[in-house]
């Protein structure tokens, strides 16, 4: 499969996307020698398989569905189990993420992106059409607008996937992260949230800010709120005189530290990436949501639209 690169420019930012979820591949900021996330340099590795989801655009569903199901009206849904062959994760083994996706509008500054997903695909009821925009936003900022569409009563959650990487180390221990969360969703060994707990004690809690460990495995749900809201700052993630601020409307930040990254192909500037080599935030709605009456609501109904809008903007010091 030959897959495009679609670049756009502006405020000091240069980021390359492909139609292959919908994924940022690279991006670069003026005077800053590093690329700023993971990306392959042949593209069409990310079609083989290669890319550990690296800056797609994860659904319908992002993140985890416990046991690959959920009820809705009154009816069971069974999804695609591609996680542990028990769960579903990110939508699927045909999820978003691992789809084309056809350029709807490129222009200098902006892409935007388009797929429909059919009724019954995956398992998720409804046709649900999805736009992606990207655009170079002013002050250095990377601009993420999500909207989907539904025929039928369905559930919706889309991510913004990239490993963020900010000074071109082989790992991120060296990188410095706050997050304005009080509460995270701890996890059985399916990965699968059981509840919700305070972060005071534990290794979630990114409040004051701290260093990323760089080792072990964090991939972890942190509450920002209990519903989607109105744009505000929920992040801070800081390496080698680089800071990046994250925005979103979404009530949860996933945050995984690439534990289990080992590409097996060429990355950016030829790198390779191993464990750890970055650190994904993925701004979206609490896992397993609609298996949980007391997580923010995850339906979508026809004539309703889904918005999301997610930032990342950087400053040097």
């Amino acid at each position: 499969m030959d897959l495009n690169r679609y670049i756009i420019t502006g405020h000091g930012l240069t980021a390359t996307f492909t139609e292959w979820g919908a994924a940022l591949v690279d991006l670069r900021l003026d005077g800053h020698d590093a690329p700023l996330v993971l990306g392959l340099a042949d593209l069409n590795d990310y079609a083989a398989g290669q890319s550990n989801y690296m800056g797609a655009t994860a659904g319908r569903f992002a993140n985890r569905i416990g046991d690959a199901r959920f009820t809705l009206g009154g009816t069971t849904y069974h999804l695609d189990p591609n996680f542990q062959d028990r769960h579903s994760l990110h939508g699927g083994s045909r999820g978003t993420g691992k789809r084309v996706w056809t350029v709807a509008d490129h222009r200098d500054d902006s892409v935007t992106f388009n797929i429909a997903l059919a009724d019954g695909e995956m398992g998720y009821p409804g046709a649900m059409q999805i736009s992606a925009t990207f655009t170079c936003a002013p002050d250095a900022t990377l601009r993420i607008q999500y909207r989907a569409t539904t025929d039928a009563p369905t559930i919706c959650n889309l991510a913004h996937h990239t490993y963020w990487n900010l000074d071109g180390s082989n790992d991120i221990s060296g990188h410095y992260l706050t997050v304005k969360a009080d509460r995270y969703t701890p996890v059985d060994d399916g990965m699968i949230p059981i509840g919700v707990a305070s972060v005071a004690g534990t290794e979630f809690d990114f409040r004051a800010g701290r260093m990323l460990p760089g080792a072990g495995l964090l991939d972890h749900n942190l509450c920002l709120s209990d519903a989607r809201v109105a744009l505000r700052d929920v992040a801070v993630l800081h390496a080698r005189g680089l800071s990046m601020t994250v925005a979103t409307t979404e009530p949860g930040l996933q945050v995984y530290d690439g534990a289990k990254l080992n590409t097996q192909v060429p990355g950016l500037d030829g790198r390779t990436y191993r464990a750890h080599a970055g650190v994904a935030l993925e701004a979206q709605n609490w896992p397993d949501a609609p298996n949980h009456d007391d997580f923010p609501g995850a339906v979508l109904r026809p004539g309703e639209t889904y918005e999301q809008t997610t930032t990342f903007s950087f400053e040097k010091d």
